[in-house]
């Protein structure tokens, strides 16, 4: 039997293969763009809000009618016309519009700290909301958002039925803090923090690393020393190439340039959520 090295297809020369996570954002130039998407719950949450807010609309719309129909200005014929109207309206007409003029906001996304985004990054369009919205009238209202619950549970990035139809996701908007200000690379390091690779240290092994380069002036040498030596050690399997190097000068090097790339992660990120909200 073929071993599965042979039975692999091999592409020919010249192709780049890209590997991408199910819940990583890929463009259309094969970038793998580093942004959240919303969590499960608070897209629930925010489908509460607006389902919420679309049946207060109902319910004004309601009243108004029988008002027009009790004081004579519309026949009882009309009634039920309106009805439809206002049903499509609300269900269909609304959320299309509100989602097309926001670029995928609405007031339940505005309140967790969404967006709906097209699965390339970009910002969606009519066609996209139109979608959305017109399969949300089965999987939201007439289920109780029973489908769409039932769909995101079992998709990477709590995608609805109507997002796998248009093609969309939501996104978080409420970007991360921006890391706290840490030493630049120490004398002689420039080199090698110009090819190191640090994107394998833990979040709280870097947060200990920061927390020391910006108090290690007021320890004493010993302590200094001591503490150095045990973050050193915890740092030394996660970065690479591996400096021969004094212990602080490995953790400092190391904490700057972590700081470094997060920092123009984040930059990224700002730059590519406001893009999102300016007209083409």
């Amino acid at each position: 039997m073929a071993s599965p090295a042979a039975s692999s297809p091999v592409p020919p020369p010249g192709t780049v293969r890209v590997h991408a996570a199910a819940d990583e954002t890929l463009t259309g130039e094969a970038v793998a763009l580093d942004v959240q998407p919303l969590g499960f719950f608070l897209r629930a949450v925010g489908c509460l809000i607006d389902m919420l807010a679309g049946i207060a609309l109902l319910v004004a719309g309601s009243l108004v009618l029988t008002a027009l129909v009790a004081g004579g200005t519309i026949p009882d014929s009309a009634f039920r016309i309106g009805v439809i109207v206002l049903l499509v309206a609300v269900t269909v007409v609304v959320p299309t519009a509100v989602e097309t003029l926001s670029r995928g906001r609405s007031l339940g996304r505005w309140a967790v700290g969404g967006r709906i985004v097209r699965v390339d990054g970009g910002a969606t369009g009519f066609r996209q909301a139109f979608i959305r919205a017109l399969v949300g009238v089965l999987e939201l209202w007439f289920t109780f958002g029973g489908v769409a619950a039932i769909v995101g549970m079992f998709t990477p990035r709590a995608q609805r039925l109507g997002d796998l139809l248009a093609g969309t996701a939501s996104e978080r908007t409420r970007t991360r803090p921006l890391p706290p200000a840490a030493p630049g690379i120490p004398p002689g390091m420039e080199a090698w923090a110009a090819v190191a690779d640090v994107s394998r240290l833990p979040d709280r092994l870097a947060a200990r690393m920061a927390r020391f380069v910006r108090g290690a002036d007021a320890l004493e040498p010993a302590a200094r020393a001591r503490v150095a030596a045990g973050l050193a050690e915890a740092v030394r399997p996660y970065v690479s190439p591996l400096p021969a190097v004094e212990p602080e000068t490995l953790v400092r090097a190391a904490a700057a340039v972590r700081r470094d790339r997060e920092y123009r992660a984040l930059m990224l990120e700002n730059e590519r959520a406001a893009a999102l909200t300016e007209p083409d």
